[in-house]
Parts: structure tokens; C-alpha cells; sequence
């Protein structure tokens, strides 16, 4: 599977994680890998997977490690990200943004093997496919005040 892929189940993970009380988030993660593969039919008739959990045991681990290093880590992103997002705060922000805010942060400055800019690209990438038609460039302005 490509680092893309394992980032977005990653932000997948962390996504759904923000809407669970903390004593079922553990259950909610490991039920995220037993759900059965979504398609949905484009206009001209193909069939896209929309998500597949289907992922090998090294792929597996690795999305559990890291979901879970990230979610201990989830307040002191969130007040490095307080910390340039002015006149914003955590709380304000859209789930969408703010999971993915958390995940490029976690990958600047805990993940010496993903470099900043990429990083930055891949959380903008993430942005276009999940957010809003504001969502890249706040993702963006945000992150470039955190580098």
C-alpha cells in the first residue's frame, strides 16, 4: 500500500476517533478494519472504491501505531496549532480540517522520514478530497505558519 493510502486511513481513523467517548475509541478503531469494502458508480458507469480496510498485518500495524501516537499527541498539536491559527481555535475548526491539520503536524514534527514539504502537499491533497472549497488553502496558511 502507498504512504498516500496509509495517510488516509490514518485520517480516516482520527477522523471518526473525535466522535467517540474515549473508553469506546479502541473498540471503534478496530472495527474501522472489519467493514466491508464501499464502491460507488461514476456517471460513465465504472465502479469506484470509496474505501477498502482491506490491509495486509504490516499495513494494519503500522495505521494502528501511528492513529494511536497521533491521538496521544492531540493536545499538544492542537496548541501548536492554536498557537498560529489566529482568531481560530480547535474548537472552531471543521472536523475535516482539523484532523488533517493534526496529521501533518504529527508528520513535520514526530515523523523524520516524510519531509515538510511533502507533508504540506499531502495535507492539501487530503483537504481537496475531504473538506470544503475553503479547506485547502485554510489547511495550507495554517501549516505555513507552523513550519
Amino acid at each position: 500500500m502507498t504512504r498516500r493510502e496509509l495517510r488516509e486511513h490514518c485520517f480516516k481513523l482520527l477522523f471518526c476517533a473525535d466522535f467517540y467517548p474515549a473508553g469506546e475509541t479502541g473498540e471503534q478503531l478496530e472495527q474501522y478494519f472489519t467493514e466491508p469494502q464501499e464502491e460507488e458508480d461514476t456517471p460513465d458507469g465504472a465502479s469506484v472504491v470509496l474505501h477498502s480496510p482491506a490491509l495486509d498485518v504490516f499495513d494494519s500495524e503500522y495505521v494502528r501505531t501511528r492513529v494511536g501516537r497521533i491521538m496521544e499527541l492531540i493536545p499538544d498539536l492542537d496548541a501548536r496549532i492554536n498557537g498560529v491559527a489566529k482568531g481560530w481555535t480547535t474548537k472552531r475548526m471543521g472536523k475535516v480540517e482539523l484532523t488533517i491539520l493534526r496529521l501533518a503536524l504529527f508528520e513535520i514534527h514526530y515523523d523524520e522520514d516524510v519531509p515538510d514539504k511533502v507533508a504540506i502537499n499531502e495535507a492539501v491533497e487530503l483537504a481537496k478530497r475531504f473538506g470544503g472549497d475553503d479547506s485547502p488553502s485554510f489547511v495550507n496558511g495554517i501549516l505555513a505558519k507552523l513550519v
